[in-house]
């Protein structure tokens, strides 16, 4: 029995407050509505011009209005402060929660946006390279290409990637989009080799196999560079020198 007489009093207590504020707003809307009829008497009563009278009316319902909001506000004040903290304190944990999704399908957004790959690319991003084969508003799948950048290879493994990479690292294409294109190939030599005879004849090879299309690539070329404001690069081959190591020259053939 006792412990019956302590639960209700218990939640009387907690009913309190609550009892507190709907009897102050029940009282706070009688109030107004007895002010609202009071004044709207007074109006009908000394304003003989209708038009005026009816002007005075509508602004006077308006201010008991907003009264009667200003006076909830008051007193609901401490109550809507605690539910909008609660408000913001569960959109900040869902904005963390799913903040990972979020950019996802952001990712998904600017790359269908920016039209940067499509089914069939070669793409890498970060140490990610390979073909596209599928990609959906969460991941982009992959088959791989490798070991390394230089490889063409398929290794026979699948990556997925989340889309929300695309938002913080550079894509690189390396699907050819124009119809001609620089390559570029390295090729290694020791300082004591004879790497200036392999340079002859990397350049005498490379214009050899350039010359049917050089013609045709330069035109080409020339009116990309002019749609785009551009200088046109020269389609000449080329090779040149690098030295990485001081034992080591390379041979770049572009």
């Amino acid at each position: 029995m006792l412990e019956q007489v302590d639960i209700t009093q218990e939640q009387v207590a907690l009913l309190a407050p609550l009892v507190r504020l709907l009897v102050s707003t029940f009282l706070l809307v009688v109030a107004v509505l007895v002010l609202r009829s009071v004044s709207a008497r007074f109006i009908r009563k000394n304003v003989t011009t209708s038009e005026l009278r009816t002007k005075w009316l509508v602004q006077s319902r308006n201010a008991f209005v907003l009264l009667l909001l200003l006076g909830l506000v008051l007193i609901w004040g401490e109550e809507l402060r605690t539910v909008a903290f609660s408000v913001v304190a569960i959109a900040v944990a869902l904005v963390v929660a799913t903040k990972e999704l979020i950019l996802c399908l952001i990712g998904s957004v600017l790359k269908a946006g920016t039209s940067a790959f499509d089914i069939g690319d070669r793409i890498q991003i970060k140490d990610y390279r390979g073909d596209v084969i599928d990609h959906n508003p969460l991941t982009t799948t992959l088959l791989e290409v490798g070991p390394g950048k230089g490889s063409h290879q398929l290794t026979g493994r699948v990556l997925t990637l989340p889309n929300a990479m695309f938002v913080s690292e550079a894509l690189i294409n390396e699907t050819p989009n124009t119809r001609y294109m620089f390559h570029v190939i390295s090729i290694p030599f020791k300082r004591d080799h004879n790497w200036q005879g392999a340079k002859q004849a990397m350049l005498e090879a490379a214009k050899r196999e350039c010359q049917p299309y050089r013609d045709e690539a330069r035109r080409y070329l020339v009116r990309f560079s002019n749609q785009r404001g551009l200088e046109p690069p020269s389609v000449e081959p080329r090779v040149t020198i690098q030295v990485p190591a001081p034992e080591e020259i390379h041979l770049v053939m572009r």
